[in-house]
């Protein structure tokens, strides 16, 4: 590989790389340099990656939907809108971004870059912090339950987000239970200025659901090393009430232990059957 191949950055999707060539626009969509998939949803062009006095940038040149970009720790990101562009000043980023039902995903990595982060912290009272906000417990499970068909996927990609009644019944919860903390989590994360959760023409059921994992995956709010937690919970509540454990129909991959992150994993929550009322 030369030098110059070397020092310009290289787009990554489903284990194919795209060296971009800083005389042309690199486009991504439905019909571009990276077509993406035949997604009726996804814009012919959406994104382009260029080059202007030295900097690269992404660009969205669509007109319905948002992408977030997230450095590689997952630790910051940003929300890029109809319109908006962004440098790209981190060594590796992930770019995300929903149409219809599906989740897409793919890397761009750089040669060298500096950032700064707002790190995550999960502590012993069962409490995940992201920022000045905690989600209690069930809160978190909620999140993880939405998250898991992502989580367990392997490298980049598209997936499809669960409805709220599947991710219920993984839980073992109540409809009605679920989608309450659901309502609760979006307003906290619109308190502190998460996009995409409340108001608008893009708050609609399946957005929602698919901007929250967006959030919670690339700021690294759930991992895949917490997915035991759903099995723990709903064998709690199928013994309580009886029934049938739901499971992922996903291959599970062995998480015999917890990983390296496994202290992180709520380790001292409360047990419970199921959601309180008062648990929100």
């Amino acid at each position: 590989m030369t030098n110059s191949v070397a020092k310009v950055p290289v787009v990554s999707y489903c284990g194919e790389e795209y060296f971009l060539d800083p005389q042309w626009p690199f486009v991504v969509g439905r019909e571009a340099d990276l077509s993406i998939d035949e997604n009726p949803y996804l814009h012919r062009q959406f994104l382009t990656i260029t080059v202007r006095d030295g900097i690269w940038w992404i660009e969205n040149i669509g007109n319905r939907i948002a992408a977030t970009i997230a450095e590689d720790s997952h630790v910051m990101q940003a929300w890029l809108g109809p319109g908006a562009r962004l440098p790209l000043v981190f060594e590796k980023v992930s770019v995300v971004f929903t149409a219809g039902p599906t989740t897409y995903e793919f890397d761009i990595k750089l040669p060298s870059a500096e950032f700064s982060n707002v790190g995550v912290r999960h502590d012993s009272k069962g409490e995940t912090t992201v920022g000045d906000i905690s989600f209690t417990q069930s809160q978190f499970l909620m999140i993880l339950a939405l998250a898991e068909p992502w989580l367990r996927r392997v490298g980049t990609g598209s997936v499809d987000i669960p409805s709220s009644s599947k991710a219920a019944r993984r839980l073992g919860w109540p409809l009605t239970t679920f989608n309450r903390k659901l309502d609760n989590v979006a307003d906290k994360l619109d308190r502190i200025g998460v996009k995409g959760l409340r108001g608008g023409p893009d708050s609609r059921a399946t957005k929602r659901r698919a901007r929250l994992v967006e959030y919670a995956v690339t700021s690294q709010l759930v991992r895949s090393d917490d997915l035991y937690l759903l099995d723990e919970e709903s064998a709690r509540n199928a013994a309580q009430r009886n029934v049938p454990i739901e499971r992922s129909s996903v291959l599970q991959p062995g998480h015999g232990a917890a990983g390296s992150h496994g202290a992180r994993v709520l380790a001292g929550a409360p047990t419970e059957i199921l959601p309180s009322q008062g648990d929100a």
